[in-house]
Parts: C-alpha cells; structure tokens; sequence
C-alpha cells in the first residue's frame, strides 16, 4: 500500500568535513518487510556533528558520501509486501539501529551490542537528512496525535538517557547527579523524573542549560565554573554523595572527578565519550568505596516506554527546541549546533517543512 510520493528526492549529503551539498537522489523503495517514512523532524545530534567536523568518530570514518541524521520522526507513505506494524498514514518515532536479531546478544534481548547492527548515519549507512527513508517496520513506532515530530524525534536522546538511568538503577527516591547538560543530559533529566528520582542534580558550564534542566524536573543545579560540582552533590546528599551519576559530558576530567560525587556502593552511568581512548580513574578509590561503573552504548527496548512518558506529560522538552532549519540550510544548522553551545539546545532540520 502506498501513498503519492515522488520518484526522486533531495538530500543534504557530506562529502567532507564542512562540505554538505544538497542533491537529487532516487527516492527508497522499501523491501518486503521496510516502510517508506516522509521525514518531518530530524535532531541534530553531536555525533552528527562530529563527523561534519572531523570526518570520523574513532573507527567509523566517512570514506564516501554520507547523508547524516539519526533523531527522526516522520509519516509512513507506502509500505512493503509483508509489512504488519505499520500502515500509510501513521506519525512514526524512527529507531535508527536495524539489527540482525539472531545473534546472543540480540537473542539476549541487549540488541544494542549487535556486531551487525546497521545505524543510521553511521558509515557507511546513510542517515535521514533526506526527505524519505526506507527503514525496517519493527524499528518504526507509532506517535500519538497529541505528539509533535519534534517530540517523536527526541525519542532518540531520550532513549540513551531511559537507558543510562535504568543501567544506574534508579528506582523512586533515589538521587542522581548528572554531569553535562547537553541535549542527552537534559533528557536523562526527564528520564530520572519518570524513574521516580527524589533529587535530581544538574552540573554544566553553559546557565541556559542549567535553566533547561530545572524546567525539565532538575531539583538543584550546579554551575560548575562557579562551584565544584562533588562539594555540592555532597552538599544536597547529606554528605554522603549520589545513589548515581551519570556523565554525559565526554570529559576525562570531569570522569575522574565524578567518582567522589558517587556514595559508597553507588553507580556511575558513563555515557559520553571522552576524546581519548585511555581515561585513568582511581581504582584504590573504587575499589574502597565497591562503586559500579557501567558503560552507556546507545539503548535497547526504550522507544515504546519513551514515547508513553513523553505522552504523559511528564515534561515539556520544548524547552529544548531553540533552532529550525529547513532541508536546504542543514550545513547552516551543523554550524549552529557546531558553534553555539552556549546558547543552542537542539537543532532541529525539517527535511519537507
């Protein structure tokens, strides 16, 4: 079944770092068992822009030309022969990694470490700063009709955060500190509001993210060139530290600093990625006060109980929402996102708006 759509559509495509072109591609067809999605919403995320950038994120590098773009919410315009989930017409969140299913880890349910996972935007696979995308159906997930494409694309760094916090076991009334107000941190924030956090803790350098996290749930925040950020978790811990901390940030120091933030028999969630590949952390410390460390790689089965908290109510990440582009500016929103970090939240690019 499909609707009309056109044979060919454009794209915003890299060919090098800085070098993003608009072009006329062939419109997906989808497979028996893929939809055809109409692009509504697409997030910049940092990933994106780092290989705008740098043309590589470690051992993915952009060899050839690559359309970028993994935080996407569309309408499905046609559908494959033996396509169940889904029907033309209905508002769809994208989750952007298609994987195998077959292998232990996806049998294990923590399809996240699929070897074979195939992930938007991530070379070589092409990503969705185009007007369509052909994705598989069971990685398509309805929005209701209260639910903006803006939201449905934020599904996606909600997720990493849903998982950062289910990973640090937050339960209700526990107390978590987040490091890094970026858009990840920020929807980690709404993810230990929804977990039940009792105190929820923000650091960051840049205050309109720390504004940002108080409208999104944060009960104390922490401007971190003003205030050492371990003093002031332990300040509002009763001196004892967070239940969990999640770094979100990417900075070696800042990682090795958020051990003291943790209580004994504590967590800490790493989400961001620090620049370099070797972080040295004070094992005696660890090890003295048993504290868990747990790596953050993406997520898995989050998108359905995202898109419900999101529908709740349960905070309005509008907030988030400070840059529109269209298709046709999408290197103009790269630089937004690339150089105005202390006033830009999420950029988003509308690839037929």
């Amino acid at each position: 079944m499909l609707a009309a759509y056109p044979d060919k559509m454009q794209a915003a495509v890299l060919h090098q770092p800085f070098d993003i072109r608009i072009e006329t591609l062939d419109t997906p067809k989808p497979g028996p068992r893929e939809a055809l999605v109409k692009m509504m919403a697409v997030g910049v995320c940092g990933s994106d822009v780092h290989y705008y950038e740098h043309g590589r994120i470690g051992r993915y590098v952009v060899e050839n030309p690559i359309v970028l773009g993994h935080e996407c919410a569309g309408e499905v315009v046609a559908v494959g022969s033996e396509v169940t989930r889904v029907r033309v017409g209905d508002r769809v969140a994208i989750e952007p990694g298609v994987t195998c299913g077959a292998c232990p880890a996806c049998k294990a349910g923590r399809y996240n470490l699929c070897p074979e996972v195939q992930f938007m935007a991530t070379p070589p696979v092409h990503g969705s700063f185009a007007q369509y995308v052909a994705h598989r159906e069971d990685c398509l997930f309805r929005i209701p009709e209260g639910m903006s494409y803006e939201e449905g694309a934020l599904i996606e760094p909600f997720s990493v955060g849903i998982h950062a916090v289910k990973r640090a076991g937050v339960s209700p009334g526990s107390s978590v500190a987040i490091m890094g107000m970026g858009p990840v941190g920020l929807m980690a924030v709404v993810a230990a509001k929804a977990y039940g956090a009792g105190t929820i803790i923000a650091a960051d350098r840049e205050s309109v993210r720390l504004e940002a996290a108080v409208k999104l749930g944060a009960a104390h925040t922490v401007q971190i060139a003003e205030r050492d950020p371990v003093e002031a978790i332990r300040s509002w811990t009763a001196g004892q530290g967070a239940d969990a901390v999640l770094e979100t940030a990417g900075h070696a120091a800042a990682l090795q600093n958020d051990l003291q933030a943790v209580r004994r028999g504590g967590v800490l969630s790493v989400v961001g990625l620090p620049p370099q590949g070797q972080v040295s952390l004070d094992i005696p410390y660890l090890v003295d006060n048993e504290i868990d460390v747990r790596g953050i790689f993406r997520y898995a089965n989050t998108y359905e109980q995202g898109i419900r908290f999101l529908a709740s109510g349960i905070a309005d990440v509008s907030v988030l929402l400070t840059d529109k582009f269209g298709l046709a500016q999408t290197q103009e929103a790269m630089e937004r996102a690339r150089t105005n970090k202390s006033r830009s939240l999420k950029v988003m690019v509308y690839p037929n708006g």
